[in-house]
């Protein structure tokens, strides 16, 4: 039966290919500035060389992390409206909002049928599947554990090294703040990205292990080392900018660029965006991992599922294969700053993407929280807003009873 339920999908494929090559194909994202819209409008016009009849609408809603578009997104998709396909981060942002209460189709027999389902590494299969069925397509893979700094200032404030260790990282941002420069760049206007600061203090507090444990209900939330990451974020606001509530995180990274800032610790979107500006990798600007996470890879992916009652559902099954090659992905995430989500695609010459991809390949993958892949989105809501609050009021009691609150709503709380 399973052989020609596959024969069948095979004969609906071909049927596809040959007569869905027109009309449009809605894609809904939040890519709209810098490297990742780049990415974006190359991808589309690579597609449209492919597909000339298949008109292209690409549907963005402004708001760093997709804070804007994922109500829009979620509002049009619970009303029966859905795009063709749409952006969604890997994890639970996808299961819980979108496949558990049944509004995807699944795409397991289509990655087997077009030849790529084992060119995905299996524990992301897993981040993309529920109960046994896959639900979208990984396009990119982010590393959030990142700390960029500006190069030239890097040298003037007589840094020698990137920091190893936590000390080591606040010595730089004091050498920084004494020499009247921005030590750490944030831009949180928007929540998540001083939500994405202490997770990642969480992960170098707890380690890859432990900190994946929270999220599986094999540890408690309710651990001295979550006391130890709230209060390292306390202390990192003594060395931000005053007008971090104002800012995104693209206004972050720029003052790294305007040489008004040493460091900015963000996803590697930022190492896209910089590129966009005539920075090159290396030169104008190097990284390093926070200290305490150089051994883990915390994960962001962007993927592409299939929402049922698809307006143009053949075209969006031929657009969603496209993104599936290597064509593709070779293409979009070097621009973006990303590497591909095939194992088998060129990250392509640049040297933070190259060493990134080796470190895909070899390091503990932990999941973000404030990008939907570690937990649940009430969760995710809960935690940024105990984060904003700690960093408006330094009250870390305060910042854990309401994470803890949080995991306990969502049954993430063991004894």
């Amino acid at each position: 039966m399973r052989k020609l339920v596959g024969l069948v999908l095979l004969s609906v494929l071909s049927f596809t290919m040959i007569f869905a090559q027109s009309g449009q194909v809605e894609i809904f994202s939040w890519w709209t500035g810098g490297g990742e819209e780049e990415a974006l409008l190359a991808t589309i016009e690579d597609f449209n060389e492919l597909y000339p009849n298949i008109e292209v609408i690409n549907a963005t809603v402004a708001g760093g992390a997709g804070t804007n578009a994922k109500a829009v997104l979620k509002t049009r998709t619970l009303g029966g409206n859905p795009p063709d396909t749409f952006q969604v981060h890997a994890g639970w942002e996808l299961t819980d909002t979108y496949v558990i209460p049944g509004l995807m189709e699944p795409l397991t027999d289509y990655l087997k049928s077009w030849g790529v389902y084992d060119k995905f590494p299996k524990g992301l299969i897993d981040i993309v599947s529920y109960q046994g069925e896959v639900y979208s397509i990984p396009l990119t893979i982010h590393r959030s554990n990142v700390i960029f700094y500006n190069k030239k200032l890097f040298n003037e404030i007589g840094l020698t090294k990137e920091p190893e260790t936590w000390m080591e990282f606040i010595d730089a941002l004091e050498k920084a703040k004494a020499a009247g420069y921005t030590p750490l760049a944030l831009g949180d206007k928007n929540k998540w990205e001083a939500g994405q600061i202490a997770e990642n203090l969480m992960v170098a507090e707890f380690g890859a292990v432990n900190y994946n444990a929270l999220f599986n209900g094999e540890l408690s939330f309710n651990d001295k080392r979550l006391d130890s990451a709230l209060e390292k974020m306390v202390q990192l606001m003594n060395y931000v900018n005053v007008d971090h509530a104002a800012l995104e995180w693209q206004d972050a990274a720029r003052l790294l660029y305007e040489d008004k800032a040493v460091f900015n610790l963000m996803g590697d979107w930022a190492e896209g965006y910089y590129k966009t500006l005539g920075w090159t990798p290396g030169e104008d600007f190097g990284w390093f991992e926070l200290p305490g996470t150089q051994a883990v890879f915390v994960l962001v992916s962007d993927t592409f599922g299939l929402p049922k009652n698809a307006p143009h559902r053949q075209n969006a099954l031929i657009f969603l294969e496209y993104l599936a090659s290597t064509r593709a992905q070779s293409l979009f995430n070097p621009i973006k700053g990303s590497i591909p989500a095939r194992i088998d695609a060129d990250p392509g010459d640049d040297p933070y993407l190259i060493e990134t991809a080796e470190d895909f390949r070899t390091l503990i993958i932990s999941p973000s929280i404030v990008h939907g892949s570690a937990a649940p989105e009430a969760f995710v809501t809960s935690f940024n807003d105990a984060i904003n609050n700690l960093v408006t009021t330094k009250n870390v009691n305060q910042a854990k009873q309401m994470i803890l609150w949080a995991a306990e709503d969502v049954n993430l709380l063991t004894d």
